[in-house]
C-alpha cells in the first residue's frame, strides 16, 4: 500500500511538472510601426495651417532606442478628415512639388494619416538630410493641408 501511494505522488509530481515546463511561453509582439523604448528627437517643427484645413500640431524626427527612425505627430496634431484620410511627404520645401518624371527628387512619400493626435511613421530607409520639410497633401482635393518645417 504504501508503494502505491508514494507511485501516485511521484506520478502526480512528474505530471505537474510536465505540464508546467509544456506551458505556452508568453510571446512579446513588437509593433513594427511604433518605436521600441525611448524616442530621441533629431528634428521638429510646428504645422502651418492652409486652406483653412485647421492644421496643427507637432512633427518630429527621431529614433527609438534601436536606431529606427520615425515621422511623430504629437498629440496635439489635428488636421480636416472630411475627404477620408490625408497624404504625408517629406519634402525639401513647404511647397508639394511633384515631378514623377524624374522619380520626385523633391518628396519622398511616407503614406496616409487618417486621425487626429499621436501618429508614427516608420522611415526605412531613413530619411535623407535633403528633406526639411513635412507636407499634408489632399490628393483629391489636389490642394496642401499644411506644412511643418523641420529644424
Amino acid at each position: 500500500m504504501k508503494h502505491n501511494v508514494f507511485f501516485s505522488i511521484l506520478l502526480s509530481l512528474a505530471a505537474l511538472s510536465t505540464f508546467t515546463a509544456c506551458e505556452k511561453e508568453k510571446e512579446v509582439i513588437v509593433d513594427p510601426t511604433q518605436p521600441q523604448g525611448t524616442f530621441s528627437v533629431a528634428k521638429s517643427g510646428t504645422f502651418t495651417e492652409q486652406n483653412g484645413t485647421g492644421s496643427k500640431g507637432a512633427a518630429q524626427i527621431g529614433t527609438d532606442e534601436d536606431g529606427v527612425q520615425f515621422l511623430k505627430f504629437g498629440t496635439d496634431f489635428a488636421t480636416n478628415f472630411a475627404t477620408g484620410t490625408v497624404t504625408v511627404y517629406l519634402s525639401t520645401s513647404m511647397t508639394f512639388t511633384p515631378d514623377p518624371a524624374n522619380g520626385n527628387p523633391l518628396l519622398r512619400l511616407i503614406g496616409p494619416v487618417s486621425k487626429a493626435g499621436e501618429n508614427y511613421f516608420r522611415l526605412s530607409p531613413a530619411a535623407d538630410a535633403k528633406f526639411t520639410h513635412v507636407i499634408l497633401w489632399c490628393g483629391s482635393a489636389n490642394v496642401p493641408f499644411g506644412f511643418a518645417k523641420l529644424q
